[in-house]
């Protein structure tokens, strides 16, 4: 039986908790709680589950709709984004979302080539062809694993705009070429002091890519203005994820944080060039909840030193900022077993009986939303940390315990959560063998 503590506890979630219907009235007290907030991130609790996806889409329309948000940033790389962001607008020449799609060719390429993602993609063209061109809304990435394409991205601008320019890049970037497309072949061997790092020729390439681009602000169209920020964020990518790479040999911890701290300064990059012509925007950010979440709630961030995206715009926004949670009990996820390796659609282990997730479980709802910030009788017997469930794009339920899960403070970690108890496999575009089998219906505990 229950001890008469944890019956307390679930009886007091389920007080405060928001049932989800499925209906377009889901979401009304989460838009509340969110009220006139300029960032709202979503997160996900792996990266490949249909519900998390489908519903963080929901959301976006919501607020794009009835809030004013004008920008999706997404946990994905600026070029293969950008594509996104050309298609949405109406200024590319792709002829459908399925092709603008087409960029995201790094494993894993589930995480944004699926079908979820290509029916929001869809909807916001849509969505903008009924709007004024200086209200459309975008779509960008955020992260930086893009070194090479990057690079390639930073030349074609200056091919097109300033040929002498454009020498002095490849003589730059060249400092690379040894490398070929491995971009952690170069942090390997950096990182062994084996070669030297490129790290004068980025930076140099950045300042002079900075010049061009407040020189297009000052006097250029729209256009132009527009293709070189492009061209500036892809700059800065290579200048970060040159550093990034050169680190990741070195520190886990170190690596991790500085490709958060480029996410977040990536997101007020954002800020900064949408609110150029004076009001403030309205971006919601998708990415997992291990960057969303307050690091300072986490054990990583309270024992290994580690930052995030979620820390860091609380740090800068403050209450301005709405941190949104998700979480789900059982189900399938699309996953692959190593790094590399093909999507499988596997069976989820129900969540421990000592996580978050097991005590909402306990709450015999399907679906909720649980407010966290602004207290509740709820809030404090939350408060005691637990373990929570991260899979990435990884899933090992062999080591579940050892390899997935990890101590939280919910209601510090998160203002909102949404907890779906059983949820399926997002489907990629593209589905191997091993996805198209059926999952198992268990596997070996390994507790």
């Amino acid at each position: 039986m229950r001890s008469t503590n944890i019956s307390k506890e679930v009886d007091a979630l389920r007080f405060a908790a928001h049932p989800l219907s499925g209906s377009d009235e889901d979401y009304g007290a989460l838009l509340e709680l969110i009220g006139d907030a300029h960032v709202v991130l979503l997160g996900e609790a792996s990266h490949g589950t249909h519900e998390f996806y489908r519903e963080r889409a929901n959301i976006t329309r919501r607020l794009m709709a009835d809030k004013g948000f004008g920008a999706v940033a997404i946990e994905g790389d600026w070029p293969d984004a950008y594509r996104i962001n050309r298609f949405v607008r109406g200024t590319s020449d792709d002829a459908s979302a399925l092709d603008a799609l087409a960029g995201f060719k790094r494993f894993p390429t589930w995480m944004w080539r699926n079908t979820d993602v290509l029916d929001f993609v869809e909807w916001q063209r849509a969505f903008n062809e009924a709007r004024p061109a200086r209200e459309r809304t975008g779509f960008y990435g955020l992260d930086l694993y893009s070194l090479m394409s990057s690079m390639e991205a930073v030349l074609g601008y200056f091919d097109k705009t300033d040929a002498e320019t454009a020498r002095r890049a490849r003589e730059r970037y060249a400092c690379f070429d040894q490398y070929g497309d491995d971009s952690q072949v170069y942090g390997l061997m950096v990182g062994l002091g084996s070669a030297s790092s490129c790290e004068q020729e980025v930076i140099g390439m950045l300042v002079e890519m900075r010049r061009r681009a407040a020189a297009a602000g000052r006097g250029g169209s729209a256009a132009d203005e527009e293709e070189a920020f492009d061209a500036e964020q892809n700059a800065r990518l290579v200048k970060n994820a040159e550093a990034y790479y050169r680190s990741m040999y070195l520190s886990d911890v170190s690596s991790w944080n500085l490709r958060d701290q480029h996410m977040s300064e990536t997101l007020g990059e954002l800020e900064r060039h949408l609110g150029r012509r004076g009001e403030r925007p309205k971006i919601v950010v998708w990415a997992h909840n291990s960057h969303l979440g307050d690091a300072r709630a986490t054990e990583m961030g309270q024992r290994r030193g580690e930052l995030n995206v979620g820390q860091l715009v609380r740090e800068r926004h403050g209450r301005d900022a709405v941190l949104v949670g998700f979480t789900t009990h059982v189900g399938t996820v699309t996953a692959a077993s190593d790094w590399g390796a093909a999507a499988e659609r596997k069976q989820v282990l129900p969540s421990r009986s000592d996580s978050y997730e097991g005590l909402m479980h306990e709450t015999g709802f399907e679906r909720f939303m649980l407010p966290l910030r602004g207290g509740g009788s709820h809030v404090p017997a939350l408060q005691e940390a637990r373990l929570e469930r991260a899979i990435g794009v990884i899933y090992r339920p062999g080591t579940e315990r050892q390899s997935h899960y990890f101590f939280a403070q919910l209601p510090a970690q998160f203002d909102a959560l949404l907890h779906f108890d059983e949820s399926r496999a997002v489907e990629p575009l593209e589905r191997e063998a091993g996805w198209n089998a059926e999952a198992p219906e268990t596997y070996p505990s390994g507790m």
